[in-house]
């Protein structure tokens, strides 16, 4: 099953990289953690995202369009990276996320979606 990883942005993720001590340190640990799952055959791909300040979202209503500057309300509520995986199932997925260097300096979360397959497509 293939699933999305999420990072969920924070306040300090959206002030951007500031090249810090702490950042260097993660960012370190985080490459030999992508080290292990690339070992393991899980990682498909994964990148970071720049702050929201940096974006653009397009806003649909009917055949109209709207492009809104960032940044963006609520940092919590965005993506500041992301890795896709294959995994056996989701139990391999969270038990690999618990085994993740926190990726902030603080409290964080990471959100793990499933990718729909073709067989959910289809009846």
């Amino acid at each position: 099953m293939r699933v999305m990883v999420l990072v969920k942005a924070t306040e300090e993720s959206e002030k951007g990289f500031l090249h810090t001590a702490w950042e260097t340190e993660m960012m370190e640990a985080m490459g030999r953690f992508n080290d292990e799952l690339r070992d393991a055959g899980i990682l498909l791909t994964a990148d970071g995202l720049k702050p929201s300040s940096d974006g653009k979202r397009v806003a649909f209503d009917g055949a109209g369009r709207t492009v809104i500057d960032g940044p963006f309300a609520e940092p919590r509520e965005l993506v500041a990276g992301f890795w896709i995986w294959e995994v056996k199932d989701m139990d391999e997925a969270v038990a690999w996320v618990k085994r993740c260097p926190n990726p902030m300096s603080g409290p964080s979360e990471i959100e793990i979606r499933p990718f729909y397959e073709m067989a959910d497509l289809q009846r």
